[in-house]
């Protein structure tokens, strides 16, 4: 369990062997399992090790009276006995759903991960660890069947993913590949004590009906493997929308006739040529390039858009939400938000202080410079121990000053490890970022032009050799 554990979080989470590592822990099995596995491979010894910097996090969400009060105080005596620091905080998760005419479910995850991200912002972490596992993953699934669910909804819950849209904290799922009964046995064979949620043994919330009611029930008269059946669909259904999601990025920047921050006009002839699920996708992500909510498109709205575009007419229009009108006008299929709606509008080019720190509130980080002179031989260990938010690039080959700012038109830099140069946009297209995220990635340029994709690739000439003599060591943290 330690080696798959160690696997995911090293080669598909691609987390820093030092890595600040938030875990959120309910005092529930799941996470109380989780963070004691964390441990254990910090203490795991051998050729690649550990050393994890765990900082716990838990919030009370004033569901359950004392029963919250003593799971926070469990949490408490639990990080305190493993000499952790621990972050608890309790919130009225009841008046929340009320104020936002939501369901109290709905609520109180989006209050725990708000919390989490807070967290992870204030002491400087890039990734928060949650506790889903292998069964979660399956009712997932089943769930989403059952209530009505595309393509991409099957793909179950993801193992990484921005904790929100745009946010530079991500959440990882470590036991997502782990069943829930290794998971008791592990806890139960090292005498580790937990907490139990009564509420969980409750069939009033759908979800603990599929637990408790209608998956013993398949597996008892339909299909005993019901559990692999549905994660393996999971499984292949992510599979095809990472192919599906790769090709219409492709194709979207190759049917832009022009954009601006209110308007978007594609290549209507060229649009219909596509197939009908590239078409779906393609009208999705035209809707979300203008950093609008995903949750408010729904089904109908995309089919009225299909429809729209196989309509041999011009002319014709269909509202979709937030005011955004879509007109098929000859050979243009225009998105268009209303004049009035505001958009947040990222600065054009940013000094960046040097050495010093630089703050980028818009995008939600900073960016800090450290000077200093190489020492003998350390810039092969330097370029091993670069990551996605620190770089260090030799300060001999960089010409000041240093400007951040969004890629442009023409951008070309030459990625470390790369056979030659590249335009920035092709790059950003094959690292899989969204369409509607890259205009806001940050670009680090000197008077030569990119010299850091941030979170991605430094470009090839600033690069260190054994002959730098001055460091730049570059430091992107996340801020509020």
């Amino acid at each position: 369990m330690l080696r798959q554990l160690a696997n995911l979080l090293a080669s598909e989470a691609q987390l820093a062997r030092d890595e600040l590592l938030v875990v959120g822990v309910s005092g529930g099995p799941d996470s109380t399992a989780l963070l004691h596995l964390l441990l254990d491979l910090n203490r795991q010894t051998g050729q690649q090790e550990w050393m994890l910097r765990l900082h716990v996090a838990h919030l009370n969400h004033g569901l359950r009276a004392e029963e919250g009060e003593r799971d926070a105080a469990f949490v408490q005596a639990l990080a305190d006995n493993l000499e952790l620091p621990c972050t608890i905080e309790a919130q009225n998760v009841a008046d929340l759903a009320t104020r936002e005419g939501a369901g109290v479910e709905e609520a109180g995850r989006g209050a725990r991960y708000a919390f989490f991200e807070r967290v992870a912002e204030r002491i400087g972490a890039r990734f928060v660890a949650v506790a889903h596992h292998y069964d979660d993953q399956a009712e997932t699934v089943l769930h989403r069947i059952l209530r009505g669910t595309g393509l991409r909804g099957l793909a179950g819950i993801p193992l990484v993913r921005a904790i929100r849209p745009g946010s530079v904290v991500r959440v990882i799922r470590p036991l997502l590949r782990i069943p829930k009964q290794e998971l008791v046995h592990y806890l139960k064979d090292h005498g580790i004590a937990w907490r139990e949620d009564r509420t969980n043994e409750s069939a009033e919330m759908m979800r603990n009906r599929l637990r408790l009611e209608l998956l013993p029930l398949i597996e008892d008269r339909v299909n005993p493997q019901v559990r692999e059946a549905l994660v393996r669909l999971g499984e292949q259904a992510a599979w095809l929308g990472e192919y599906l999601h790769e090709t219409v990025q492709r194709t979207f920047e190759t049917l832009i006739i022009s954009r601006t921050d209110q308007q978007l006009e594609l290549n209507v002839e060229a649009l219909s040529r596509k197939g009908r699920i590239v078409q779906t996708e393609l009208i999705r992500l035209a809707y979300l390039s203008f950093g609008l909510g995903e949750q408010e498109l729904s089904f109908a709205n995309i089919v009225a858009v299909l429809e729209l575009i196989a309509d041999p007419g011009s002319g014709k229009r269909v509202q979709l939400p937030r005011g955004m009108e879509v007109v098929k006008s000859y050979h243009r299929l225009v998105f268009s938000l209303p004049a009035e709606e505001a958009r947040e509008e990222l600065a054009p080019e940013i000094s960046v202080h040097l050495p010093g720190k630089t703050r980028l509130p818009l995008r939600g980080i900073q960016i800090e410079c450290q000077l200093r002179d190489a020492a003998p031989g350390e810039w092969e260990a330097l370029r091993k121990k670069a990551s996605k938010f620190e770089e260090f690039v030799s300060m001999d080959a960089v010409r000041p000053p240093l400007t951040v700012r969004s890629r442009r038109t023409g951008d070309r830099f030459w990625p470390l490890g790369a056979p030659g140069t590249k335009k920035v946009a092709d790059f950003l297209i094959d690292a899989k970022v969204d369409a509607r995220e890259r205009d806001r990635v940050a670009v680090l340029c000197d008077l030569l032009g990119p010299i850091w994709v941030v979170g991605h690739r430094i470009d090839d000439r600033v690069k260190l050799t054994a002959q730098t003599r001055r460091v730049l060591r570059l430091v992107v943290t996340p801020v509020g």
